[in-house]
């Protein structure tokens, strides 16, 4: 029965799946976002990349949908319509970003993600900040939108650029915890439907992605009681460490280490 969900894996690499995805779930519960780093970063460990990335189709599209209506539909619906030009332009570009995965050496997605993680969390813990300018606030928006789509076609993880720019506004946990929803929630139904095309998804990759969601869902739902007790000063804080250990683990992935 569970060889069917298994996509060719050995029964330890299938329980090491789950643990991870567990992991990831309870982490994105906690801080709002990271599930997609942690997975791939985790699963492209002891699986093909291509199997990792449809992994997590369905472990991110229902955790998103989740994180994205914990306030109500009505919050959710005000946050889509206050960054519609950033979504416009991930959606389309995560779309154009998806049929380059074929073409890649396979670590090459690792280190494009894994690099700037590494830098943009190390920069702010060191309290250098990176803001965008935002006097151009449409304009950003637009730009923002195509960067994180391109970055997230190929790597699976658009969410980086997206921070860059809540944190540039300011943007409060709970908000930025709604909006990263929002964001990843459209992003996601995106990135499927660009890999659709590319041609990556197939039958049993796609049953895989659905075991991994039910462990993906009960961290969920053990983090949102993280969250619940985490101040601002600790969620910003553990939310970098967390990117800069992601990115180490990718980057050495990358290289083969």
């Amino acid at each position: 029965m569970l060889e069917q969900f298994a996509a060719g894996l050995s029964p330890l690499a299938l329980l090491a799946a789950i643990g991870v995805t567990f992991l990831a779930g309870l982490v994105k519960g906690a801080l709002g976002f990271a599930l997609p780093m942690i997975m791939i970063s985790g699963l492209s460990g002891f699986m093909p990349v291509q199997l990792a990335l449809v992994g997590l189709m369905l472990p991110m599209l229902l955790t998103n949908i989740s994180q994205m209506l914990r306030q109500g539909a009505a919050a959710a619906w005000g946050s889509t319509l206050q960054y519609w030009r950033l979504l416009i332009s991930m959606v389309v570009f995560l779309f154009i970003g998806a049929q380059f995965l074929t073409f890649l050496p396979p670590a090459m997605p690792l280190a494009i993600l894994g690099g700037p993680l590494v830098v943009f969390a190390l920069l702010q813990l060191m309290q250098v900040q990176i803001r965008l300018s935002l006097r151009h606030r449409e304009r950003t928006e637009w730009i923002t939108g195509i960067v994180a789509g391109l970055y997230g076609g190929v790597s699976g993880v658009w969410g980086p650029p997206v921070m860059v720019y809540l944190i540039s506004d300011n943007t409060q946990k709970h908000d930025m915890v709604r909006i990263l929803g929002v964001v990843f929630m459209i992003g996601t139904l995106a990135f499927i439907a660009g890999h659709l095309a590319s041609g990556i998804v197939t039958a049993p990759s796609m049953r895989f992605s659905a075991m991994l969601a039910v462990p993906a869902m009960l961290g969920l739902w053990a983090g949102y009681l993280v969250q619940d007790r985490l101040d601002a000063a600790r969620f910003r804080r553990w939310t970098l460490i967390l990117l800069v250990l992601t990115g180490i683990n990718l980057l050495r992935q990358s290289v083969g280490l």
